[in-house]
């Protein structure tokens, strides 16, 4: 199928997602820094702890201003219920005088004016921002009609046959980013997306998934669940 083209049974498997998960927002925020700061601090941990570092930091540094100026060693102390402290103030660091070096003050709502061409620019430039991220920030806190792809997205497109890794190692590429964004219709990337991550934490994991529980198994070729309605996987 070309790229660009939707699967035939999207519209169904985002139905049956919806149905499950409700949409559910993952805690994620409408200020597109705290929801930067957020994903920062969601790297390599639970949920549990990532959210407890967030907040940590939040009231270690209720402003902005305090923020900026605070040092990586001020900042990895609030943070360390989330492991690997140090790695990620030295990001939290470099992320924030990025973005004072751009706009003067330690603030991403210009981004509010931006297309979205030039906010995942911009976004893509800061240090440590691959576009997973960027359209993470895009897509919660600015609204935006854009398709992170994280493990979660990938796994389960790949199962359902919506795409096929471009590199041996399976990896997704930013390329197949790009692919798998253009064949979600623009109006179902945000429901998609956040159920899929529902999805992907409670049965279609990594290893061991629960196909007999799962909402979308009538559209999987990985499970043959309803053979007839298999016509939308595609390479």
């Amino acid at each position: 199928m070309p790229p660009g083209k939707h699967p035939a049974n999207v519209g169904e498997v985002a139905i049956a997602l919806k149905y499950r998960y409700a949409d559910f927002n993952h805690y994620n925020f409408k200020d597109p820094l705290d929801e930067l700061l957020f994903i920062i601090c969601s790297t390599k941990t639970g949920e549990a702890n990532y959210r407890a570092s967030f907040e940590a930091l939040k009231v270690a540094f209720p402003t902005p201003n305090q923020l900026a100026q605070a040092t990586a060693e001020y900042i990895a102390k609030p943070i360390a219920v989330g492991g690997l402290s140090n790695r990620k103030s030295k990001a939290i660091r470099s992320l924030l005088d990025a973005i004072v070096a751009n706009f003067g003050v330690l603030t991403l709502e210009p981004l509010r004016e931006m297309s979205d061409r030039d906010a995942e620019t911009f976004l893509t430039a800061l240090p440590n921002v691959g576009k997973k991220v960027a359209r993470c920030v895009m897509m919660y806190a600015l609204d935006r009609k854009v398709f992170p792809v994280d493990t979660h997205c990938w796994r389960i497109a790949r199962r359902l046959g919506w795409v096929r890794p471009s590199q041996k190692d399976r990896r997704c590429a930013p390329r197949d980013m790009d692919r798998l964004q253009s064949k979600i219709p623009p109006d179902l990337r945000y429901s998609l997306h956040v159920n899929m991550i529902s999805l992907g934490r409670e049965i279609c994991t990594a290893t061991a998934p629960r196909c007999e529980e799962c909402p979308i198994a009538a559209w999987c070729p990985r499970i043959g669940v309803s053979r007839g309605k298999n016509k939308g996987g595609f390479n």
